[in-house]
């Protein structure tokens, strides 16, 4: 560099300026005029308005999607004899997930015991009413208060069923009490009413639970996921539903493609920021709960405005953005410029530069050299 800097003031003839000079310039800078040889230094970009689609760059963390999770209550009453998950675990439909001591298992098999007991015995006298009534052997009406007795009676056994069912006894349990086969002490099981991964658990072991109201677990479909941005309030306006995202995972320089399905109506008082929710599919598994994620999210609406290369932004002593334009009389003029939205590796510039003029993208740092000769 230093080499490059002595050929160019040899070129540029240039001899020592005393430093009043050069804080001068630097106030009230003069326009540049180069030789034709030090323009071959120089690459010339002529400014267009153009039309884009916004990239709004913000940081996001990874969250579980709640449309797809399911809570998991206590369906039953007892202390937690056993944990067989953990968050993380992947389950199936009808998995255990914890085992209770509950006495709600005893209550309800005897429940069902007594009432197909009950139902057996009612039908038997029902028929045996029925025989009678057409033997001339008893009323209408007796045989009437049977088969009523007896309907009540399945009633009652279908019940007692449904709350075995409902407390997720084995099929095979049930079918044991049926046939009136002896069974082993059984422990109340806890089990996933979906597919998913744990992705909480609330109960220890020990802890005394209350039907229908405790809860246990949260099983999750993790192969969607909801990555929360952070959108600055200055961005908001060019992020919409449906806009499409980039989503970085940090893991090999991966990237995975999502979704804006909402964009929150409220400001967080603390950071600033408005939150949008991006879908991100996640079948691969790289994306955890409450990871850190980089995000690009693509507005589907088009802008239009003047675009200029990065290359041709400098900055002054007050790190203030300006670009060396070209006049008609060849000389290149310092202009300040404010910078807009940065769209790959172009700047929107809403004021300072108008279509048609050009702008030094290559060689900007020699042009300033000289310029403070």
């Amino acid at each position: 560099m230093a080499v490059l800097l002595a050929a160019t003031c040899g070129m540029a003839g240039c001899s020592g300026k005393n430093s009043d000079d050069a804080a001068g310039a630097s106030v009230t800078p003069t326009n540049v005029t180069l030789t034709p040889d030090q323009r071959k230094n120089i690459h010339l970009y002529t400014v267009a308005s153009a039309t884009y689609h916004r990239t709004v760059d913000a940081t996001g963390s990874v969250d579980f999607n709640n449309d797809k999770a399911t809570a998991v209550l206590a369906p039953i009453s007892g202390p937690v004899s056993r944990l067989l998950v953990d968050i993380g675990d992947h389950v199936k439909q009808g998995d255990a997930l914890a085992l209770v001591d509950s006495p709600d298992y005893a209550a309800a098999v005897t429940t069902y015991r007594k009432a197909l007991t009950t139902a057996h015995t009612a039908r038997r006298l029902a028929d045996l009413e029925k025989d009678l009534v057409e033997h001339q052997g008893v009323a209408k009406r007796e045989e009437d208060q049977a088969q009523a007795d007896a309907a009540n009676a399945d009633a009652d056994v279908d019940a007692a069923l449904k709350a075995l069912v409902s407390l997720n006894v084995d099929p095979k349990v049930i079918k044991d009490i049926e046939q009136g086969r002896p069974i082993a002490p059984i422990s109340g099981v806890i089990r996933s009413p979906t597919a998913g991964t744990v992705v909480d658990r609330q109960i220890t072991p020990g802890q005394l639970l209350q039907a229908g109201t405790t809860p246990c677990f949260t099983v999750a479909d993790m192969s969607h996921v909801w990555v929360m941005a952070q959108v600055a309030d200055s961005d908001v306006a060019s992020v919409k539903p449906g806009d499409s995202a980039d989503v970085s995972t940090g893991v090999d320089s991966q990237r995975l493609t999502g979704t804006v399905t909402k964009v929150s109506a409220l400001v967080d008082p603390d950071t600033r920021l408005m939150p949008a929710r991006i879908v991100v599919d996640n079948g691969q598994g790289l994306l955890k709960k409450q990871a850190y994620v980089a995000v690009q999210i693509h507005s589907r609406e088009e802008a239009k405005g003047i675009l200029v290369p990065v290359s041709a932004l400098l900055r002054d002593d007050e790190n203030l953005p300006f670009v060396y334009v070209a006049q008609h009389d060849g000389s290149f003029a310092r202009r300040s410029v404010t910078l807009g939205h940065r769209i790959g590796d172009q700047f929107d510039i809403p004021a300072g530069l108008q279509a048609g003029e050009q702008v030094v993208v290559d060689g900007g740092i020699f042009v300033q050299f000289m310029q403070n000769q």
